[in-house]
């Protein structure tokens, strides 16, 4: 592993990553194409072939209608290709219950994109 970024913050993204702001204005931050763009950064600021972008929703707070709590974009991105995309809805199982889902399915994407 190069290194990690944390992003949590919008200013995050833009800053450790080059997450284009209006992106993130013209979409949010939970969004394909912010994770993609989160996917795609990583790479760019790191030496690592594969990168692995989480963009969610964990609640308790924070959801709505079209962005329900639980709602997880994700992104993995080997570099010289176009990142693929994911969506998963977990269920509202709290915070910790989401967290762990999304990084049990952020480190399966990883698995399954070395191998291959």
């Amino acid at each position: 592993m190069d290194r990690a970024f944390v992003t949590y913050s919008n200013e995050a993204k833009a800053e450790m990553i080059g997450v284009p702001m209006a992106l993130i204005d013209a979409h949010g931050a939970v969004s394909k194409q912010v994770a993609s763009a989160m996917a795609s950064g990583a790479l760019q600021f790191s030496n690592a072939d594969l990168s692995v972008a989480v963009t969610g929703i964990a609640g308790p707070t924070g959801g709505s209608p079209e962005k329900p709590v639980g709602l997880v974009q994700f992104a993995c991105a080997r570099r010289g290709a176009e990142p693929q995309l994911f969506e998963r809805r977990f269920d509202d199982k709290g915070r910790a219950g989401i967290r762990r889902a999304a990084l049990e399915f952020a480190l399966t994407l990883l698995e399954e994109a070395a191998l291959t």
